[in-house]
């Protein structure tokens, strides 16, 4: 006996109605993180090898903010595309589950937040 309706039939969506984009933007965002860990490990290291009027300069290369920029954005909201899986597959309780889900987008969004506000400040001081 088939209980799905003919619209979702002809949808083709299964009972996590739109559980592919957020799987294909995980997969999208880890695959984005690897060439722009480039930018993570070179900051990284100016940051602790270099005096900080050479890691501003770096960084106030245009490519280089943007390189910075995106993995922030990327690393984020990776981070709170995984942090959502795991609420919904672990936490039982619906109203529990849409409040983390809630905290975790709002902490990802401060925290990039903090880190691009990190990154124009330091551009700023030149």
């Amino acid at each position: 006996m088939n209980y799905r309706t003919p619209l979702a039939k002809a949808r083709g969506l299964g009972a996590a109605k739109s559980g592919t984009t957020r799987w294909w933007m995980e997969r999208v965002t880890a695959a984005a993180l690897i060439p722009l860990s480039y930018w993570l490990v070179k900051l990284i290291d100016l940051s602790a090898t270099a005096p900080y009027a050479e890691t501003r300069d770096w960084l106030a290369v245009p490519v280089n903010t943007v390189g910075v920029i995106a993995f922030v954005a990327a690393a984020f909201y990776h981070a709170a595309l995984g942090l959502r899986v795991v609420i919904e597959d672990y936490v039982d309780r619906e109203g529990s589950k849409i409040v983390l889900i809630w905290l975790v987008n709002l902490g990802a969004a401060l925290l990039s937040l903090i880190a691009l506000l990190a990154v124009f400040r330091t551009l700023q001081t030149g």
